[in-house]
């Protein structure tokens, strides 16, 4: 792929960023001390603010966009609604020739009164911490890396936006509606989710969809009146016995049911219980295969007598299946990191973030720019903090090569492989 002009030496604009080091590092620290639990919008929004404070430097546009709340199903059935943090949006040169779409997310899996609220030192380039590598050390990176074009003599080839969102570890329920607008706009997406542990990018992304399922019977004494009863619980161990049934009849398909949880009293007939599970599947088709057969079960069970159940949820995010010109851009950053010295590749994974909901749209990205790090969501995530340098360098010399291309066409061919 010639696309570029190999004779222009980028060194220049790259070996600033090795100055940098001290900042990003202490940068990213101060993000990883502020919980950002999805839940927790006061410190999503302190995290935000930093941001902004931080992208002052970019001389951007900015924006405060509040987020819808998220919904979801409590445990006794009852549709409810919790606050988030607001997203941001920050623009810049939106009548250059090529747009691109950032994305970072500011909130953790950390609740606010989580036990994991603090950085610790496993060795020399090994920081333990909650979101160093997911994602608050990808965000510095990202920052870090436009400032590099910006500096450069080429940055008016490029025109961005940045949007920072508060709830993808949710699903991006609230912010999926911003990222589908920022699509009618731009030419590719860069997103800045952790590597995987190795450097290498997450390629082909499989879709997920989350549900909760409510099944209803009538109470009944056990004892004296079992027999005028109608068992929730029965009802909804019927449906989670025929629902895990379908996983090995489609490829690619995976169905998780993930809790159940009802009744009462040894002594009365349970007349609710609720279940909650996930779906994984690679193609969208798979989508309406999955939607056939659990209406089947679904109407086998509310054809009992005296029970009902209902069903609730969505397929969120579609699968992310490679384009012609997504394998291109991967590609591209695969040649810049071998002029970097990294030998890089991408993989298929079963996990989704918002480069799901980018390519649903049209739009190739890599979403998997951020840092190299490891055992997310858990207590044990940490960053390889000499990654806050390469990655920050491998994302400047991405985005210096689009800006002096001499041809962008392969970024329209939409067709998959």
């Amino acid at each position: 792929m010639s696309t570029t002009h190999s004779s222009i030496d980028f060194d220049h604009w790259l070996s600033w960023i090795d100055d940098q080091y001290p900042q990003m590092l202490e940068r990213t620290i101060e993000l990883s001390h502020i919980n950002s639990g999805s839940f927790n919008p006061e410190g999503v929004n302190r995290v935000g603010k930093k941001l902004i404070e931080y992208a002052q430097v970019l001389d951007a546009k900015v924006e405060v966009l509040p987020v819808a709340p998220f919904k979801s199903i409590d445990n006794k059935g009852n549709e409810q609604q919790q606050a988030l943090g607001d997203a941001i949006r920050l623009t810049k040169r939106a009548d250059a020739p090529i747009q691109i779409f950032f994305c970072g997310h500011l909130d953790t899996v950390f609740p606010v009164d989580s036990d994991f609220q603090t950085t610790t030192w496993l060795d020399n380039d090994t920081l333990n911490g909650p979101g160093v590598a997911d994602l608050k050390g990808g965000l510095i990176v990202m920052l870090t890396a436009i400032q590099a074009l910006e500096r450069s003599p080429y940055a008016d080839k490029i025109g961005w936006e940045i949007l920072l969102n508060p709830d993808e570890e949710i699903g991006s329920q609230g912010s999926a509606g911003f990222i589908a607008d920022a699509a009618t706009r731009v030419d590719l997406g860069m997103i800045y989710e952790p590597s995987f542990p190795d450097g290498n990018f997450a390629g082909a992304r499989k879709g997920s969809g989350n549900f909760s399922v409510i099944t209803r019977g009538k109470p009944a004494h056990a004892g004296r009146e079992h027999h005028l009863g109608r068992n929730a619980v029965r009802a909804m161990c019927d449906f989670i016995s025929q629902l895990d049934d379908l996983n090995g009849q489609r490829q690619g398909v995976t169905i998780n049911p993930a809790l159940i949880e009802g009744g009462g009293a040894n002594n009365i007939v349970p007349d609710m219980c609720l279940s909650r599970f996930n779906i994984r599947l690679e193609q969208p088709e798979d989508e309406q295969w999955c939607l056939d057969n659990i209406g089947e079960i679904l109407n086998e069970i509310n054809a009992r007598d005296g029970l009902s159940i209902e069903m609730h949820g969505q397929f969120g995010r579609k699968p992310k299946v490679l384009s012609n010109a997504n394998e291109k851009l991967f590609q591209l950053a695969c040649d810049c990191g071998a002029q970097l010295g990294l030998d890089l590749t991408w993989l298929p994974t079963g996990g989704c973030c918002d480069g799901n909901n980018l390519a649903e749209a049209g739009i190739p990205n890599i979403d998997t720019l951020g840092v190299q790090g490891g055992k997310i969501h858990s207590p044990d995530e940490y960053v390889k903090v000499s990654s806050l340098t390469v990655r920050a360098k491998l994302s400047a010399l991405l985005l210096l090569k689009l800006a002096t291309s001499e041809d962008l066409s392969w970024l329209k061919d939409k067709a998959v492989r």
